[in-house]
Order: structure tokens, then C-alpha cells, then sequence
């Protein structure tokens, strides 16, 4: 898998269920047998691991809450 493979993966969306519990996921770590995807609870209890045996791992906790749903702004 070459840098601009990497960088070609298509960006997590709702769909993307995390692999250990079915939480929306927001952690892919890409490996060359393939990716793993986490929720943020799980990413982040093995970001240090994944970091140091998969060849990218893309982070996007930062869109956790970027857009509140409905039931977060109700009365």
C-alpha cells in the first residue's frame, strides 16, 4: 500500500460502525490486511498500540459533537 493509497481512504461516515462495540466510528486504522475502526471511546483506549503497528491511523474525534443533533438543542 503505497502514502497515496493512505491518503486516498474515503472519510468515516455514520455509517461506519466501530468494531468493537457498534458506536458510530471515528478511528480507522489502516493495516496491509486491512482497516480496523473505533468509536472514540475505543480509539482512543488503543490509539498508542494501533499507532505503532498500523501503517495510518486517521483521528477524527475532533468531528465528535460538530454537529449537535436535534435532541441536544431541545427544550
Amino acid at each position: 500500500m503505497t502514502a497515496t493509497t493512505l491518503l486516498q481512504q474515503p472519510p468515516l461516515t455514520v455509517a461506519d460502525r466501530c468494531d468493537r462495540c457498534g458506536a458510530q466510528a471515528f478511528i480507522r486504522a489502516v493495516f496491509a490486511a486491512g482497516d480496523l475502526v473505533f468509536c472514540g471511546h475505543h480509539g482512543r483506549e488503543l490509539l498508542l498500540p494501533l499507532q505503532r503497528e498500523a501503517l495510518y491511523v486517521d483521528d477524527a474525534t475532533d468531528l465528535i459533537n460538530a454537529t449537535p443533533s436535534p435532541s441536544a438543542n431541545s427544550d
